[in-house]
């Protein structure tokens, strides 16, 4: 049996949809934080669980195969709001991470037919599905959610 691996804090936020981990990366300034209250705010509307586990900082942690997020201790449960400053919300105090969305930079798109190799990546030794979003552009929630369908599905 493979020992689990230690912690790595990486820049980005985690959250929960559904059963559905998902680790947002991105630039500063990308949209990680309004993205994650957005996505967590349509999952709710439609019924559905959702919640954050962190902001800004995330915890990674492989344990068999499986990718462990969790937040940084000392902001569990604060996200950054711009315009807001930082607010208090409910958070989930782990999650295990089933796919993660690459935010672009301000002006950038998404490939319209993204390369092969780009479609995962590699963290703390677990592959993971990857998809690339610009946080800004209309229907990004939209196009997110229909990701997270057919990488559940599949």
């Amino acid at each position: 049996m493979t020992p689990p691996q230690a912690s790595e804090y990486v820049h980005a936020n985690a959250l929960v949809l559904g059963a559905f981990g998902l680790l947002l990366r991105g630039p500063s300034g990308a949209g990680k934080s309004a993205l994650s209250l957005q996505l967590v705010a349509d999952w709710r509307a439609r019924g559905a669980f959702a919640a954050l586990v962190g902001d800004d900082r995330v915890a990674l942690e492989a344990h068999h195969g499986r990718l462990i997020a969790r937040p940084h201790p000392s902001i569990r449960g604060i996200i950054e709001a711009r315009g807001l400053g930082l607010l208090r919300v409910a958070y989930e105090p782990a999650c295990v991470l089933r796919a993660v969305i690459d935010l672009l930079a301000s002006g950038e798109s998404p490939k319209r037919y993204p390369d092969e190799k780009e479609a995962t990546t590699r963290l703390s030794g677990v592959t993971l599905p990857r998809m690339f979003e610009n946080a800004a552009n209309v229907g990004a929630v939209a196009r997110i959610a229909a990701y997270i369908q057919n990488v559940a599905t599949n």
